[in-house]
């Protein structure tokens, strides 16, 4: 540890309650934070681990809309849910806790009025939507519009997912009201911000000198970076909204604290929770008020801004206006993302697979071994179904369980179970002997750092020695020429798997009690000690358990089942799709006949009596035209306009029902009829010529 400290406090990022949690959600933060709390716990500290549900928001009020239900249904549901896979899956919280409790709004509630009161937050008026019909302020999601960068026509509010830009929902061209459909007016509200900009220079000295000590990833520095270098803008505190932690002032009864405030704030809440439930409700504090106190919060990357910055600036501002004093996190070890079969989760296009349905076929620790072999810890990294059953068949099984199972079976066949004698150690014995008990501490200090995938290949390893080790020692052989040395070996190979089970249980801690109990061991490996690996700890003459398959190899057959439609239709259904062939070959001169130009679309409506007709107004620069497309299928014409396209201008005019078209759009589309209209990403007048 960089410093001493009493205890350590670890946090993983609370899982929004509107979904399941998915393969991706455990590589970027819950997995790596159970190994290193596992860790640090079986190292003999003073460990905390908490967690618990973010439930507020504007994404839930949408799923519960679409639902027809409440929000507090919808929470329930997945809080539920995703509390019982985390438990399936072996994770380690202490407390899971949950921010629609009474105890999370009273701490929110709390952080916000002292603010308030310290003059930190400032009022400011703003113009935003309301939707005059549902006679309401529209949050950002529930606004969608035209991109004003892209001219995506399906942007949300505060984002275009499109091109990434970050929105604020006045700037949507074409703004509809996700509500009732209309379009919405502007309206004067107040709200409190708070200033980030004060504490940039504070945030980057705290960074800085965490970093010296803790040693923080180039990835987050990097992110921290990018937002230094834009400046840090003030953020709005309150929103127009009913489903969240309310106001606590008069005045604002239909306002709520904005999630990205409070729902950080959990992870104190949690802890107070779980202070309470061991009815020591003061216990909380000497983890979050004491800086002996190592805090070490878990995250995807796409919450390194609130949990770098923005978390910290918030606890600065309450240390600075108050006698009671928190800490700050000493390392924020934000992992990557993990994409599943080379492509992105996706929830809208059904793209990848949750830990429940996952785990209805196979054991949790299969999957924890390799998601941890490849958990995206410096860059994103991929989950494919043939490298989880290649880790699970050849590592799992051929090395690990293959170690394991016989030294058990020689030790029942020739020894009658019980452990045999350690007598004088030859040079390979020394050697062996000393591998194993180097690897905790090469492990260890991984772990410390938190290169978890480094750390697990260094216990690998040592099941791939003790494999080579009991091969080249022969004792089939050595049994009958040389019986001593054979009881040594054996014994020494004992001492391996059970120095494998301790390394291994912050990994796969079902198959290390496993193999616990083979080894006919009192209590658990995890409270043996991390230490105690590499040492003797076995008593000679004592009787072992029946041996345990480990782990069950996957036929192919198996992962063909269970290889998702998806994978199939995106990745190995590509060579089935009907191209077009290729036109006869044109000359340069006789492309040159055609003449693309950049075109505005200033109007467009569909053609009566015709389902897939729209007739398009674009002006070119120094003219404007009509042309006629068969796009309506599409896309819609209220979402055209404004765009900028590709079109044929020197085309022989044609009419189409009765309307003149006089060019053509440019298009590209496929065999299932799916089509895309080519539109440009940077911003050119009309009339540009096209090469």
């Amino acid at each position: 540890m960089s410093k001493n400290f009493k205890r350590i406090l670890i946090t993983a990022a609370l899982p929004y309650a509107n979904g399941k949690i998915h393969l991706g959600h455990l590589a970027g933060a819950y997995l790596p934070a159970d190994i290193y709390a596992r860790y640090q716990r079986s190292m003999g500290r003073d460990v905390l681990f908490v967690c618990g549900s973010d439930e507020h928001g504007v994404p839930i009020t949408i799923t519960a809309e679409q639902e027809k239900t409440t929000p507090q249904v919808v929470v329930d549901r997945y809080h539920f849910q995703n509390k019982k896979v985390f438990e399936d899956f072996g994770m380690s919280f202490d407390n899971y806790s949950r921010t629609t409790l009474p105890i999370h709004h009273e701490t929110a509630r709390e952080f916000f009025t002292v603010l308030y009161k310290s003059n930190i937050l400032r009022s400011k008026k703003e113009k935003q939507l309301y939707d005059e019909k549902a006679q309401m302020f529209l949050p950002d999601r529930y606004v969608e519009g035209t991109c004003p960068s892209c001219k995506n026509p399906d942007a949300r509010g505060d984002q275009c997912e499109k091109c990434g830009t970050f929105l604020n929902p006045t700037e949507l061209i074409n703004p509809k009201s996700k509500i009732t459909g209309e379009r919405p007016t502007v309206r004067e509200t107040n709200h409190f911000y708070f200033p980030l900009g004060k504490y940039q220079e504070r945030l980057q000295n705290y960074i800085s000198e965490a970093n010296k000590r803790d040693g923080w990833k180039p990835n987050v520095l990097q992110y921290c970076q990018s937002w230094f270098n834009d400046g840090l803008q003030d953020r709005a505190v309150t929103r127009d909204l009913n489903w969240g932690v309310k106001v606590p002032l008069d005045g604002f009864d239909n306002k709520v604290l904005y999630v990205w405030f409070e729902a950080v704030l959990g992870y104190i809440s949690s802890t107070k929770e779980w202070a309470e439930k061991i009815g020591k409700p003061d216990e909380w504090k000497k983890y979050w008020l004491d800086d002996s106190t190592k805090y070490v919060a878990f995250i995807g990357k796409d919450n390194v801004v609130f949990h770098c910055i923005v978390f910290p600036a918030i606890l600065m501002a309450w240390n600075d206006n108050n006698s009671i004093k928190y800490i700050l996190p000493e390392n924020v070890p934000a992992n990557e993302f993990l994409n599943y079969e080379g492509q992105k989760f996706s929830k809208s296009r059904g793209w990848g697979i949750d830990v429940d349905e996952f785990l209805k076929y196979y054991p949790a620790d299969t999957l924890r071994y390799t998601l941890t072999m490849n958990l995206p810890e410096s860059r994103d990294a991929d989950f494919y179904w043939k490298d989880f059953q290649s880790r699970t068949n050849n590592e799992l099984a051929d090395i690990l369980g293959n170690f394991v199972n016989r030294t058990i079976i020689f030790t029942i066949k020739n020894y009658d179970g019980k452990i045999p004698s350690k007598n004088s150690l030859q040079t390979e014995d020394e050697e062996m002997v000393k591998k194993m008990d180097e690897a905790r501490y090469l492990a260890g200090e991984c772990f410390e750092k938190y290169k978890f995938r480094d750390g697990t290949l260094e216990i690998m390893n040592l099941a791939r020695q003790a494999n080579k080790y009991f091969n080249d020692s022969e004792p089939w052989k050595i049994i009958r020429t040389d019986p001593e040395q054979c009881a040594t070996k054996i014994n020494i190979c004992l001492e391996i798997v059970r120095t494998l089970a301790i390394l291994f249980e912050p990994i796969m801690p079902v198959t290390s009690q496993k193999i616990w109990k083979m080894l006919n061991l009192p209590g658990m490996p995890s409270l043996t000690g991390w230490n105690q690996a590499g040492k003797f700890g076995l008593i000679e003459g004592s009787k072992l358990n029946e041996p345990l398959i480990l782990f069950k190899k996957i036929e192919n057959n198996d992962i063909q089942n269970h290889i998702s439609d998806d994978v199939m239709t995106e990745k190995e259904n590509v060579s089935a799709i009907n191209y077009e062939p290729v036109k006869p070959v044109i000359t340069f001169d006789e492309f040159k006949k055609i003449d693309l130009r950049v075109a505005k679309v200033i109007d467009a409506q569909t053609v009566p009596k015709s389902e897939k007709l729209i007739k398009i107004k674009i002006s070119i620069g120094n003219e404007e035209r009509q042309i006629v497309a068969g796009i309506a299928q599409h896309y819609k014409p209220e979402n055209l306009i404004g765009r900028k396209i590709i079109v044929v201008v020197n085309l022989q005019p044609a009419k189409l029902m009765g309307n003149e078209s006089n060019g053509m759009l440019l298009a590209a589309s496929n065999s299932s009829g799916k089509l895309s209209l080519l539109i440009l990403d940077k911003d050119i007048e009309e009339g540009s010529v096209v090469k």
